[in-house]
């Protein structure tokens, strides 16, 4: 009778683990759906894309400091040299945000966000040699079939094309990114997501108001709904279901989830904008984005 009692916990506890996995897996999902939905608001709203990033950074801040206070009871970092590398990894993401929105407003959604995907790529390209060794050869090899990808994107090479400058800020976009990843894993990662993504979107706000501040004078009513959709529904929200997400998952399933980010948001963009991509972009964006899930699945399999 023990240890058909044992036997029945422990098929009683699989299921269990099995049910909060799948649970997890939708969070995830449906937060990386959400996310991808950002990029409709670079057309829907009718603000610059700096203005956009501190609309949503000072909603968001909000919001998460209210979760963050609800769950963990405690705002304050730990230390000043945790307060310094915040306000970095701030400032990192606030170039992030403010090119990613100015890339899509200047080009298209497809385009902005694929360009954004060149970062797990950077990632791998940049992380040796932080440890003075050299990239491994199929890391470069990725690295230039998403050169090849973006550079199929640009109908015209010339800096005077509000395409292709687009395309190039989606790219800065993705430096800055990476260089806030890569950052963010080795100093700030003691913090619980949520906690970290408050106190960023913060720093976000500070650094930004002081230039698009005005921009808010005469908003409309409907522009502040947008922005509050922006901040709580496809920002805050979609940051605590994937750290929620990732207690029951493992990263890496999370990071090749991730990948389909491009894929959801250009699909949001041909349903709500009728804003349908060229073959180009269609093509260069599949070599862009199975070179990122390539890196990330490589990367993780390593660990």
């Amino acid at each position: 009778m023990k240890y058909w009692l044992t036997a029945q916990n422990k098929m009683s506890s699989l299921k269990s683990t099995a049910a909060e996995q799948k649970v997890a897996l939708l969070q995830v999902h449906m937060g990386v759906l959400l996310l991808g939905g950002t990029a409709l608001f670079s057309k829907i709203v009718p603000l610059s894309g700096s203005a956009i990033s501190l609309a949503r950074a000072a909603i968001a801040a909000l919001f998460l400091a209210m979760i963050v206070k609800a769950t963990e009871g405690r705002l304050s970092l730990n230390s000043f040299r945790d307060y310094r590398n915040g306000v970095i990894l701030g400032v990192f993401m606030a170039i992030h945000w403010v090119t990613y929105f100015y890339a899509m407003q200047l080009s298209s959604v497809a385009t902005g966000m694929i360009a954004l995907y060149t970062y797990p790529v950077m990632i791998v390209l940049i992380e040796p040699l932080l440890h003075k060794q050299l990239p491994k050869l199929m890391d470069v090899v990725m690295a230039m079939f998403v050169l090849a990808g973006v550079a199929l994107m640009v109908p015209n090479l010339s800096l005077e094309s509000d395409y292709t400058l687009g395309i190039l800020l989606g790219v800065l976009s993705a430096v800055f990114f990476a260089a806030r990843n890569i950052m963010n894993h080795k100093v700030f990662a003691h913090y619980s997501g949520t906690k970290n993504m408050m106190f960023q979107s913060f720093v976000i706000a500070l650094v930004l108001m002081p230039f698009e501040i005005t921009s808010f004078s005469e908003i409309k009513d409907s522009t502040i709904a947008w922005l509050l959709l922006l901040g709580v529904v496809f920002t805050a929200l979609p940051h605590s279901l994937i750290v929620n997400g990732l207690r029951s998952i493992r990263a890496k399933t999370m990071s090749l989830v991730s990948c389909l980010s491009p894929c959801y948001g250009t699909a949001f963009a041909a349903i709500f904008l009728t804003e349908y991509p060229s073959w180009q972009t269609l093509l260069g964006g599949a070599m862009v984005v199975s070179a990122a899930v390539f890196e990330t699945w490589s990367v993780n399999r390593q660990k």
